[in-house]
Protein backbone atom coordinates (compact mmCIF):
# COMPACT_ATOMS: atom_id res chain seq x y z
CA UNK A 1 0.00 0.00 0.00
CA UNK A 2 1.30 3.40 -0.90
CA UNK A 3 1.50 5.73 1.33
CA UNK A 4 4.02 8.61 0.78
CA UNK A 5 3.62 12.39 0.33
CA UNK A 6 3.84 11.57 -3.42
CA UNK A 7 0.12 10.79 -3.53
CA UNK A 8 -0.18 14.33 -3.72
CA UNK A 9 1.87 15.15 -6.39
CA UNK A 10 0.77 16.10 -9.79
CA UNK A 11 3.21 15.47 -12.44
CA UNK A 12 2.14 14.91 -15.54
CA UNK A 13 -1.46 16.39 -15.24
CA UNK A 14 -2.64 19.54 -16.90
CA UNK A 15 -4.79 21.89 -14.82
CA UNK A 16 -7.31 24.88 -16.00
CA UNK A 17 -8.15 26.90 -13.35
CA UNK A 18 -10.84 30.07 -13.70
CA UNK A 19 -10.48 33.58 -11.97
CA UNK A 20 -7.12 32.82 -11.17
CA UNK A 21 -5.56 36.71 -11.74
CA UNK A 22 -6.12 36.89 -8.11
CA UNK A 23 -7.20 35.64 -4.60
CA UNK A 24 -7.77 31.80 -4.58
CA UNK A 25 -7.64 31.18 -8.20
CA UNK A 26 -3.88 32.22 -8.08
CA UNK A 27 -2.95 30.48 -5.03
CA UNK A 28 -4.23 27.89 -6.55
CA UNK A 29 -2.30 27.92 -9.80
CA UNK A 30 0.54 28.47 -7.70
CA UNK A 31 0.46 25.67 -5.23
CA UNK A 32 -0.92 22.88 -8.45
CA UNK A 33 1.95 24.08 -10.26
CA UNK A 34 4.54 23.77 -7.60
CA UNK A 35 3.10 20.17 -7.45
CA UNK A 36 4.20 19.34 -10.86
CA UNK A 37 1.17 20.58 -12.97
CA UNK A 38 1.25 21.83 -16.13
CA UNK A 39 -1.36 25.41 -15.42
CA UNK A 40 -3.62 27.35 -17.46
CA UNK A 41 -4.29 29.94 -15.70
CA UNK A 42 -7.76 31.70 -17.31
CA UNK A 43 -9.84 34.96 -16.16
CA UNK A 44 -11.36 37.92 -17.51
CA UNK A 45 -8.88 40.36 -16.09
CA UNK A 46 -6.10 39.66 -18.32
CA UNK A 47 -3.22 42.12 -16.93
CA UNK A 48 -3.84 39.78 -13.34
CA UNK A 49 -4.30 36.53 -14.90
CA UNK A 50 -0.85 37.06 -17.11
CA UNK A 51 0.90 38.35 -14.24
CA UNK A 52 0.46 34.75 -12.29
CA UNK A 53 1.23 32.54 -15.36
CA UNK A 54 4.30 34.74 -15.74
CA UNK A 55 5.21 34.20 -12.35
CA UNK A 56 4.97 30.67 -12.68
CA UNK A 57 6.99 30.93 -15.67
CA UNK A 58 9.51 32.35 -13.89
CA UNK A 59 9.87 29.84 -11.36
CA UNK A 60 10.87 27.33 -14.09
CA UNK A 61 7.26 25.83 -14.15
CA UNK A 62 4.97 25.67 -16.80
CA UNK A 63 1.74 27.76 -17.49
CA UNK A 64 0.32 29.80 -20.04
CA UNK A 65 -2.55 32.52 -19.53
CA UNK A 66 -5.93 32.21 -21.09
CA UNK A 67 -8.91 35.12 -21.33
CA UNK A 68 -12.43 33.47 -20.36
CA UNK A 69 -15.50 35.13 -19.46
CA UNK A 70 -16.91 32.25 -17.74
CA UNK A 71 -20.49 33.42 -18.56
CA UNK A 72 -19.76 32.56 -22.34
CA UNK A 73 -19.91 29.17 -23.51
CA UNK A 74 -18.12 29.58 -26.99
CA UNK A 75 -14.85 30.82 -24.68
CA UNK A 76 -14.98 27.84 -22.59
CA UNK A 77 -15.01 25.80 -25.51
CA UNK A 78 -11.95 27.87 -26.73
CA UNK A 79 -9.75 27.36 -23.20
CA UNK A 80 -10.83 23.87 -22.88
CA UNK A 81 -9.42 23.16 -26.20
CA UNK A 82 -6.28 24.99 -26.38
CA UNK A 83 -5.35 23.74 -22.69
CA UNK A 84 -5.13 20.32 -24.64
CA UNK A 85 -3.50 21.90 -28.06
CA UNK A 86 -1.04 23.36 -25.58
CA UNK A 87 -0.16 20.67 -23.11
CA UNK A 88 -2.29 17.68 -24.73
CA UNK A 89 -4.21 17.21 -22.12
CA UNK A 90 -6.76 18.58 -19.01
CA UNK A 91 -6.79 16.38 -16.11
CA UNK A 92 -7.99 19.15 -13.45
CA UNK A 93 -10.55 21.68 -13.78
CA UNK A 94 -11.06 24.21 -10.65
CA UNK A 95 -13.99 26.20 -11.13
CA UNK A 96 -12.96 29.00 -9.11
CA UNK A 97 -14.31 32.38 -10.68
CA UNK A 98 -16.77 34.05 -8.84
CA UNK A 99 -18.39 37.30 -7.48
CA UNK A 100 -19.86 38.52 -4.00
CA UNK A 101 -22.85 40.33 -3.47
CA UNK A 102 -24.27 41.63 -0.03
CA UNK A 103 -27.78 42.98 -0.07
CA UNK A 104 -31.09 42.42 2.30
CA UNK A 105 -32.98 40.26 -0.27
CA UNK A 106 -36.21 42.79 -0.46
CA UNK A 107 -33.82 44.69 -1.11
CA UNK A 108 -32.00 42.81 -4.05
CA UNK A 109 -32.83 43.83 -7.60
CA UNK A 110 -33.65 40.72 -10.61
CA UNK A 111 -30.34 41.87 -12.48
CA UNK A 112 -28.20 41.59 -9.64
CA UNK A 113 -30.20 37.92 -8.74
CA UNK A 114 -28.80 37.14 -12.59
CA UNK A 115 -25.89 38.42 -12.61
CA UNK A 116 -25.23 36.79 -9.48
CA UNK A 117 -26.20 33.27 -10.68
CA UNK A 118 -24.75 33.49 -13.87
CA UNK A 119 -21.49 34.08 -12.70
CA UNK A 120 -21.64 31.82 -9.52
CA UNK A 121 -23.73 29.05 -10.74
CA UNK A 122 -24.62 28.86 -14.40
CA UNK A 123 -21.21 29.62 -15.40
CA UNK A 124 -20.00 26.58 -13.09
CA UNK A 125 -22.82 24.53 -14.91
CA UNK A 126 -20.74 25.41 -18.14
CA UNK A 127 -17.58 24.56 -17.07
CA UNK A 128 -18.75 21.33 -15.33
CA UNK A 129 -20.27 20.20 -18.49
CA UNK A 130 -17.48 20.78 -20.87
CA UNK A 131 -14.88 19.50 -18.94
CA UNK A 132 -16.85 16.42 -18.45
CA UNK A 133 -17.15 15.85 -22.58
CA UNK A 134 -14.16 16.77 -22.80
CA UNK A 135 -12.45 14.19 -19.61
CA UNK A 136 -14.21 11.13 -20.76
CA UNK A 137 -13.50 8.45 -22.84
CA UNK A 138 -13.87 9.72 -26.23
CA UNK A 139 -13.26 13.47 -25.49
CA UNK A 140 -10.76 15.13 -26.95
CA UNK A 141 -9.12 14.21 -23.57
CA UNK A 142 -9.99 11.49 -22.32
CA UNK A 143 -8.11 10.66 -19.77
CA UNK A 144 -10.94 10.75 -16.71
CA UNK A 145 -10.05 13.38 -14.30
CA UNK A 146 -10.66 15.69 -11.41
CA UNK A 147 -13.45 18.80 -11.26
CA UNK A 148 -13.51 21.06 -8.41
CA UNK A 149 -16.31 23.46 -8.19
CA UNK A 150 -15.53 26.72 -5.41
CA UNK A 151 -18.73 27.14 -3.26
CA UNK A 152 -18.52 28.54 0.24
CA UNK A 153 -19.75 28.07 3.66
CA UNK A 154 -22.88 30.10 2.18
CA UNK A 155 -23.61 27.22 0.13
CA UNK A 156 -24.34 25.22 3.29
CA UNK A 157 -25.92 27.75 5.87
CA UNK A 158 -27.75 31.02 5.34
CA UNK A 159 -26.05 34.36 5.94
CA UNK A 160 -27.41 37.51 6.69
CA UNK A 161 -27.30 39.87 3.98
CA UNK A 162 -26.32 37.71 1.18
CA UNK A 163 -29.41 35.79 -0.11
CA UNK A 164 -28.31 35.74 -4.09
CA UNK A 165 -24.70 34.51 -2.82
CA UNK A 166 -26.13 31.63 -1.02
CA UNK A 167 -28.36 30.94 -3.43
CA UNK A 168 -26.08 30.51 -6.14
CA UNK A 169 -23.49 28.66 -3.69
CA UNK A 170 -25.95 26.37 -2.70
CA UNK A 171 -26.48 25.78 -6.76
CA UNK A 172 -23.03 24.63 -6.87
CA UNK A 173 -22.90 21.96 -4.11
CA UNK A 174 -26.03 20.54 -5.58
CA UNK A 175 -24.91 20.57 -9.25
CA UNK A 176 -21.08 19.18 -8.20
CA UNK A 177 -23.32 16.62 -6.22
CA UNK A 178 -25.67 15.45 -9.32
CA UNK A 179 -22.30 15.09 -11.78
CA UNK A 180 -20.44 13.09 -9.36
CA UNK A 181 -23.05 11.05 -9.83
CA UNK A 182 -23.66 11.06 -13.50
CA UNK A 183 -19.57 10.67 -13.95
CA UNK A 184 -19.28 7.81 -11.29
CA UNK A 185 -22.13 5.65 -12.72
CA UNK A 186 -21.30 6.13 -16.56
CA UNK A 187 -17.48 5.17 -15.43
CA UNK A 188 -16.28 7.91 -17.13
CA UNK A 189 -12.89 7.83 -14.39
CA UNK A 190 -13.82 11.59 -13.49
CA UNK A 191 -14.43 12.99 -9.98
CA UNK A 192 -16.54 15.72 -9.31
CA UNK A 193 -16.07 17.70 -5.44
CA UNK A 194 -17.07 21.24 -3.95
CA UNK A 195 -14.89 23.07 -1.55
CA UNK A 196 -16.53 25.28 1.08
CA UNK A 197 -14.43 28.49 2.26
CA UNK A 198 -15.45 30.38 5.17
CA UNK A 199 -13.95 34.51 4.92
CA UNK A 200 -10.65 34.24 3.19
CA UNK A 201 -8.45 37.53 2.15
CA UNK A 202 -9.03 38.01 -0.89
CA UNK A 203 -10.27 41.19 -2.86
CA UNK A 204 -13.70 39.92 -2.86
CA UNK A 205 -13.75 39.86 0.92
CA UNK A 206 -12.71 43.49 0.71
CA UNK A 207 -15.40 44.62 -1.32
CA UNK A 208 -18.14 42.65 0.44
CA UNK A 209 -16.65 44.76 3.43
CA UNK A 210 -17.52 47.80 1.60
CA UNK A 211 -21.14 46.72 0.72
CA UNK A 212 -21.84 45.44 4.52
CA UNK A 213 -21.12 48.95 5.31
CA UNK A 214 -23.23 50.60 2.41
CA UNK A 215 -26.13 48.25 3.76
CA UNK A 216 -26.01 49.35 7.31
CA UNK A 217 -24.89 46.13 8.71
CA UNK A 218 -21.50 47.60 10.00
CA UNK A 219 -20.54 50.53 10.86
CA UNK A 220 -16.61 50.73 9.78
CA UNK A 221 -13.70 48.23 7.71
CA UNK A 222 -12.44 47.80 11.19
CA UNK A 223 -15.70 46.48 12.59
CA UNK A 224 -16.52 44.10 9.58
CA UNK A 225 -12.83 42.88 9.89
CA UNK A 226 -13.57 41.75 13.67
CA UNK A 227 -16.71 40.59 12.21
CA UNK A 228 -15.20 37.58 9.96
CA UNK A 229 -12.35 37.08 12.13
CA UNK A 230 -15.40 36.55 15.05
CA UNK A 231 -17.26 34.18 12.90
CA UNK A 232 -14.75 31.52 12.72
CA UNK A 233 -13.61 30.46 16.17
CA UNK A 234 -10.29 29.08 15.00
CA UNK A 235 -9.93 33.04 15.19
CA UNK A 236 -9.00 34.38 11.99
CA UNK A 237 -9.66 34.67 8.30
CA UNK A 238 -8.19 32.43 5.84
CA UNK A 239 -5.31 32.89 3.08
CA UNK A 240 -5.63 32.30 0.16
CA UNK A 241 -3.40 29.41 -0.11
CA UNK A 242 -4.81 27.15 2.35
CA UNK A 243 -7.78 26.82 0.45
CA UNK A 244 -5.66 25.99 -2.22
CA UNK A 245 -4.32 23.31 -0.55
CA UNK A 246 -7.67 21.78 0.15
CA UNK A 247 -8.21 22.10 -4.23
CA UNK A 248 -4.42 20.12 -4.34
CA UNK A 249 -6.05 17.29 -2.03
CA UNK A 250 -8.95 16.70 -4.36
CA UNK A 251 -6.82 16.93 -7.74
CA UNK A 252 -4.54 14.79 -6.73
CA UNK A 253 -4.66 10.80 -6.73
CA UNK A 254 -4.95 10.69 -2.39
CA UNK A 255 -8.39 11.81 -2.80
CA UNK A 256 -8.83 8.98 -5.62
CA UNK A 257 -11.89 7.53 -3.54
CA UNK A 258 -13.89 10.92 -3.00
CA UNK A 259 -16.76 12.09 -5.54
CA UNK A 260 -19.90 14.28 -4.75
CA UNK A 261 -17.96 15.55 -1.63
CA UNK A 262 -17.71 19.08 0.29
CA UNK A 263 -14.29 19.42 1.74
CA UNK A 264 -15.26 22.79 3.99
CA UNK A 265 -12.79 24.91 5.08
CA UNK A 266 -13.84 27.00 7.02
CA UNK A 267 -11.81 27.52 10.93
CA UNK A 268 -15.01 26.06 12.23
CA UNK A 269 -17.73 28.85 10.78
CA UNK A 270 -20.06 25.89 10.14
CA UNK A 271 -19.85 23.37 13.28
CA UNK A 272 -20.89 26.37 15.79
Amino acid sequence: METGGGNFRLDGKVALITGAGRGIGAGCAEILSQAGARVVVSDFLDEQGKGVAAGIVRSGREAIYHHLDVTREEQWLSAIETTVQTFGALDVLVNNAGVASVGLMENTTLREWRRVMGINAEAVFLGTKNAILAMKPGGIAGKGGSIINVSSVGGLVGVYGESAYCASKGAVRMLTKAAAIECGKLRYGIRVNSVHPGSVRTQLAEQALVDFQREGVISSEEEGIALFVNMHPIGRMAEPVEIARAVLYLASDASGFVTGSELVIDGGFTAQ
